[in-house]
């Protein structure tokens, strides 16, 4: 058994062959996923599927990416949400600082900043715009969090060229709560640290991709009970299927993958990744 413990299974990608998708999951032995929120509304529609399917659960939270779209009052709909048994943690949560204005615009940008005028003489500048971004990513980050201490749930937490800064604003709710770093890329120092914070990581189809020599090494050597497996799905594909829509099934031939890396069996790592998943999201209802 395995769960690909972070989809996006609310995503127009999938709404064709939903129950397809879902039947060539449980084919492939992954028999339990997790489907995370990036906004309120795609947290509701989270909730809804895994109130409607019984090996689909939930996470709840809003992306640091629609932090500058949220209500000001998007914590009450949450902790409303939460209320739900399916909800195992607040995610995706976290920093990015991939897409700010300051960067070079060929990368997209926020519905609100392409709707500015590139000609209006008050515009605020890029530093100006970055400043707002970084701030108020901060905050709802920092409301996610206390929510999670609030609710006794832990956390999956995004970052992207923010690594210093995620990992200081979490430093304080140490021993308060537990966070998975989803999508994990980083170098076996950079995993090794958050372990010792007693927090996790975890691998999508990166670490089968020819040119991730990093996250291939990070994997083949982390401590066994110390990561999970996901797809990211509908994103990232995992080799042979790099390039096309990623689903739930493909999260064994992740399994398969770090079982390679590792010189172990696909049932060790799906044993051992279970037993670190059932731990950590404390599935109930």
């Amino acid at each position: 058994m395995l769960t690909d413990t972070h989809a996006h299974l609310d995503f127009p990608e999938f709404t064709a062959d939903f129950h397809e998708v879902l039947a060539r999951a449980e084919m492939a032995g992954v028999n339990r996923m997790i489907t995370i929120g990036t906004s309120v509304e795609g947290s509701r529609r989270a909730v809804a599927l895994a109130e409607a399917f019984p090996n689909v659960y939930a996470a709840i939270g809003v992306h640091p990416n629609s932090a500058m779209e949220c209500e000001d009052d998007f914590i009450e709909e949450l902790r409303e949400l939460a209320r739900s048994p399916r909800v195992v943690a607040i995610g995706e949560i976290g920093i990015d600082y991939h897409r700010l204005p300051g960067q070079a615009m060929m990368t997209p940008q926020p519905v609100w900043l392409a709707e500015m005028p590139l000609n209006d003489p008050f515009e605020p500048s890029a530093a100006i715009r970055d400043g707002a971004i970084k701030a108020r990513q901060a905050i709802v980050f920092e409301q996610q969090l206390d929510l999670a201490v609030e609710l006794g749930l832990n956390v999956v937490i995004h970052e992207r060229d923010a690594w210093e800064e995620t990992v200081e604003q979490l430093a304080p709710y140490e021993g308060k709560l537990r966070a998975v770093f989803h999508c994990f890329g980083k170098t076996i120092d950079q995993a090794r640290h958050l372990l010792g914070m007693n927090h996790l990581v975890s691998f999508t189809g990166i670490v089968t991709f020819k040119n991730s020599a990093t996250v291939q090494e990070t994997a083949a050597h982390l401590p066994d009970h110390s990561f999970m497996v996901e797809t990211d799905c509908p994103f990232l594909a995992p080799v042979p299927n790099r390039g096309k829509r990623c689903e739930p099934a493909h999260t064994r031939l992740v399994a398969e993958k770090i079982a390679q890396l590792r010189g172990t069996s696909l049932e060790l790592i799906a044993a051992q990744t279970e037993a670190v998943a059932n731990n950590f999201f404390r599935f109930q209802g």
